[in-house]
């Protein structure tokens, strides 16, 4: 292929995970290949609101394929809800205005659900983006897998392996809170290779009594500690609103951050009780087993990508590469099997992929006896 000509602009937005870095380097140095120029935007959207950009040359990705991280920063804020002092405003027509004066042929954002629907919104205002799925929750929809899902998991798993030495030594039941508020993918996938006991995603809502039944199942067997991985999203069967005649229950169930940030709205300061420590408070309660916890929070964010996430991050970033030289825009660069593929950003923008509860991991899950919280095992 020919050699292009133009400028692309590379931010990172949402929470950091390993393989951003990784990920920069393979659009760099493809792009670069294809003769084009780039252009680094800091600390996400409001880098590109405030105009805070480098030049990224070679030498700015050598060495940088195993850190984690981004080193460009990363922010939450929107183009179009973004905080400016004390007040919150719609900055899109001032983001469209930089990415010309910036000479932009196309924006590429690296990010999660939030950022495939804050780039299709700059999209539609008459920008050039191309997108890459990034988030260790694994749940951007119209493509198999993201990247920083695989080193998320392998240090969900390595925890799960440490707690069991602690657990078995004390005879103790302990909780392992685990990030996804709305998809369970990294709970489950760690709990299942670190061989969970229990297992709660938000997609099968629980009922504490089949739990407890479950871990004194297993104590009646001679098995006197048990490992539960929590996410932290999970729903209590009694607290889900039922659906009527198969449609949606019309009012929806209200997420305790809005019930915060409502409550310090008020003057009100509330201090939310994480949902692992609820769970085991309300289990050593029901079954009169010492109950402990670990939230792994933010450590599963950090550190440097796996094998499995730099070659991912390194096929993913080359694509993007290809299709800028093809001067294909608009779309989310996805992995569909063992292949790279494009589809368009408006048809993954403002969806979640979350796991079917006829997922093949469901039933693997089952079937080594692990309970998943809606039945005793």
């Amino acid at each position: 292929m020919g050699k292009s000509t133009g400028t692309i602009g590379i931010l990172t937005a949402g929470g950091d995970c390993p393989g951003l870095n990784a990920v920069i380097r393979g659009v760099a140095k493809a792009a670069m290949h294809y003769g084009w120029k780039v252009i680094g935007i800091q600390d996400g959207f409001r880098g590109l609101i405030e105009n805070r950009v480098v030049p990224i040359e070679n030498i700015h990705v050598s060495g940088i394929l195993t850190q984690g991280g981004t080193f460009l920063g990363s922010s939450r804020d929107k183009p179009h809800k973004m905080p400016m002092g004390d007040t919150i405003m719609d900055m899109t027509e001032v983001a469209v205005a930089n990415y010309e004066k910036l000479r932009l042929d196309c924006l590429v954002c690296l990010g999660g659900n939030g950022t495939q629907k804050n780039a299709y919104r700059l999209q539609k205002a008459g920008c050039n983006v191309l997108t890459l799925p990034k988030t260790i929750d694994n749940d951007v929809a119209g493509t198999e897998i993201t990247f920083g899902y695989d080193s998320a998991m392998t240090i969900a798993t390595e925890a799960i392996d440490r707690l069991h030495t602690t657990a078995t030594s004390h005879h103790r039941f302990i909780v392992c809170e685990i990030m996804g508020h709305d998809a369970g993918w990294l709970c489950l996938g760690s709990g299942i290779a670190g061989g969970a006991d229990v297992i709660l995603i938000p997609e099968i809502p629980y009922n504490l009594e089949a739990v407890a039944e479950s871990l004194l199942n297993r104590r009646r067997h001679g098995k006197r500690f048990s490992i539960l991985a929590v996410a932290e999203g999970v729903r209590n069967r009694d607290t889900v609103p039922a659906k009527k005649s198969g449609k949606k229950a019309k009012k929806k169930e209200t997420k305790p951050e809005k019930l915060l940030q409502e409550a310090q709205n008020n003057g009100v300061h509330l201090v939310r009780e994480p949902v692992a420590n609820r769970i085991a408070r309300e289990l050593q309660a029901m079954t009169s087993v010492e109950a402990r916890v670990t939230s792994l929070g933010h450590v599963q964010r950090g550190g440097s990508p796996t094998a499995y996430d730099r070659l991912l991050c390194t096929r993913l970033g080359t694509k993007a590469g290809e299709l800028l030289a093809a001067r294909e825009f608009n779309l989310m660069v996805a992995v569909k099997g063992n292949r790279c593929e494009p589809v368009p950003l408006k048809e993954v923008a403002g969806k979640t992929r979350t796991v079917p509860v006829d997922h093949p991991w469901i039933q693997t899950a089952r079937l080594v006896e692990t309970c998943l919280g809606d039945e005793p095992v």
